[in-house]
């Protein structure tokens, strides 16, 4: 008879996640990140405090945003290592759902388990349940469905069996990785059962590496050797197939330049003789332009987003062709892409066998010295005889450049700045990290307090606006309590910036961004640094660009995060690389300036290229 031992449901989830086990001999799951309510506090609230630091528990102020640190966690852990988070049936479990929809955008493991309505329906409907009149199977977490890789509903003790196993294998699966949700019926998890011992034995995930087909990668090498002005996109996937140093041997010896997307940036540092900065909408100029002329572009371990491509209208040679080297089908065959499936480090070793000593024609790397120069014209600090001076989010860019070293980290997700770091950050290698496949705002803070616990020796430095300070900001106090120390530079430009500049792109009037502009009896003086204060940051405003880089130097060695506000003017843009993207503007209707703005998007629409 088999040994069993019995636990209740919330006692073996948690005992069988701490002892899933990483190549490194590290859990997988390092911990939980917990709120607790009436759904979770009395089954798997009392499990967590009985297995103790086995599986530590950490408390949040918010149900997404202390999703968004495990996902920032599990980004700068390249997917080898992930938290869990768990809520409360109810708003809790909702509010993690933009979250979830973070990481699947993103591709990265986090595991949601949200308590869940009751399995006997004994007391239904109970506090915070959602109701659906034609499915009495339906509760709130079915909200999860559309934005995580793996759905369960544990409504019997026993079915942590199956579920536990698929859920781990989805996170540590390179192709199909993404956030899984354990819905935990709420009675379920204060249910006992005979759980097998050998459930609870230690496993190790392997990450595996699937290798190409050989004729993909044939037919792949044989447009390399024909093509006479390739360009490589480096995305996500190189840094997460650990492929940073193949690919800069690849381009090295080919003699093919290559761009680095937003996920991708920060794989090789800036100043490697064959990186071009950022491709498309907030691409660096000299990329760009290769872009434009290339024949055949290349694409490794990237999704091709709007912002890559310049909405399908960069890539403007009429003969290129596109190749995309993906683990997963689904993004190695888009856009009519020849594809190569299987780990980018392997096919990039395999390929640059095939190739030989075949170099690609000479390019034009002069470009890449002037893009420079202009990216340190734009990012120079001002004048010092300006008075009533604003400065510009590429001059606190450059303020926070200057004092970088090789272990500073930049971060943001959404706003004016993510487009700027993009284009102007010369970031070291590893020295970038940005949520831009939903560029969520209110991922910021958090998530620069996620990146720093999964990388201890490094200066992180948060980009933030006021109104991504404004959504979400409370894990300051988190960070504070557990003494995770990362610098925030916030930028205050009195409203929605970004989008109030976009506004005016498509033609629309200066209405409800800025709040100048805002339907308001009172214009709000937002007191930043005295907020940031109550939550036990340490907090100064920089009088100028000059003290913004000295408060930045001096925020180092503190044990606490540091808020340094600085006032950034709204109006100009970077005046520096970019490309058009693609925004409807209203067809009727309008007066001049949207007709004038409906004229330019009509000439760009001209450009895309929908398919090969």
């Amino acid at each position: 008879m088999t040994d069993t031992i019995r636990l209740t449901a919330g006692q073996a989830l948690v005992r069988w996640l701490s002892v899933q086990m990483t190549e490194e001999g590290e859990r997988f799951i390092e911990g939980m990140w917990a709120i607790f309510g009436h759904g979770n506090v009395a089954g798997l609230g009392e499990a967590l405090h009985g297995i103790g630091d086995r599986l530590p528990t950490w408390r949040g102020q918010n149900e997404q945003t202390m999703a968004h640190a495990a996902i920032a966690y599990a980004k700068t852990k390249r997917r080898k290592r992930a938290h869990a988070v768990t809520s409360s049936i109810g708003p809790g479990a909702t509010n993690l759902v933009t979250a979830a929809a973070l990481a699947h955008v993103n591709r990265l493991p986090v595991l949601f388990i949200p308590g869940d309505i009751f399995a006997n329906r004994r007391p239904d409907p109970v506090l915070q349940q959602i109701e659906d009149f034609d499915d009495g199977t339906v509760s709130a977490n079915d909200c999860f469905r559309p934005v995580v890789r793996y759905f369960d509903r544990i409504a019997r003790p026993e079915h942590l069996l199956t579920a536990l196993p698929r859920a781990l294998s989805v996170m540590t699966d390179p192709t199909n990785c993404g956030p899984v949700c354990l819905a935990f019926c709420q009675d379920v998890q204060a249910d006992a059962y005979d759980y097998p011992k050998s459930f609870f034995e230690p496993k190790v995930w392997r990450i595996r590496r699937p290798e190409p087909d050989p004729r993909e990668v044939e037919d792949v090498a044989a447009m390399i050797r024909a093509a006479r002005r390739p360009v490589i996109i480096s995305g996500g996937g190189v840094i997460y197939s650990d492929a940073e140093t193949t690919l800069a041997a690849f381009a090295e010896r080919h003699n093919i330049p290559f761009v680095e997307t937003q996920a991708g940036k920060g794989a090789n540092p800036w100043d490697d003789a064959f990186n071009f900065g950022s491709p498309g909408v907030t691409g660096s100029e000299c990329a760009n332009r290769l872009c434009a002329y290339a024949d055949l572009v290349i694409g490794v371990g990237t999704r091709f987003q709007d912002f890559t491509t310049g909405s399908w209208a960069l890539f403007r040679n009429g003969a290129r062709k596109l190749i995309s080297i993906n683990l997963h089908g689904y993004d190695a065959t888009k856009r009519g892409a020849t594809p190569v499936v299987g780990d980018a480090r392997v096919t990039l070793e395999k390929l640059s066998t095939l190739l030989g000593d075949h170099r690609a024609p000479p390019f034009d790397a002069q470009s890449r010295t002037l893009w420079h120069d202009k990216v340190t014209a734009v990012t120079a600090a001002p004048q010092e005889s300006l008075t009533n001076y604003l400065p510009t989010d590429a001059q606190v860019i450059g303020a926070v450049q200057r004092v970088a070293t090789e272990k500073t980290i930049a971060m943001c997700a959404a706003g004016t700045m993510p487009g700027a770091l993009q284009v102007l950050w010369q970031s070291a290698k590893g020295g970038y990290h940005m949520e831009y496949g939903y560029s969520c705002m209110g991922y910021e803070v958090a998530g620069a307090m996620g990146i720093k616990l999964a990388a201890l020796d490094k200066e992180v430095v948060c980009f933030v606006g006021d109104g991504s300070y404004m959504m979400a900001n409370s894990e300051l106090a988190t960070a504070v309590m557990r003494r995770v120390p990362f610098t925030v530079v916030l930028t205050d430009n009195r409203g929605y910036g970004c989008i109030n500049r976009l506004q005016i792109e498509c033609g629309g009037a200066e209405f409800n961004n800025m709040y100048k502009d805002s339907n308001v009896d009172v214009q709000p003086e937002i007191d930043f640094v005295g907020h940031a204060r109550a939550m036990g940051a340490h907090a100064e405003k920089a009088a100028d660009i000059a003290d913004l880089e000295r408060k930045i130097i001096e925020a180092r060695g503190r044990t606490v995060p540091t808020v340094i506000l600085i006032d950034t003017d709204a109006v100009p843009g970077l005046d520096a690389g970019g490309h058009w993207w693609d925004v409807a503007v209203p067809q009727a209707g309008g007066p001049e300036r949207l007709e004038q703005a409906r004229a330019r998007y009509n000439r760009n629409a001209a450009n895309q290229r929908v398919f090969d």
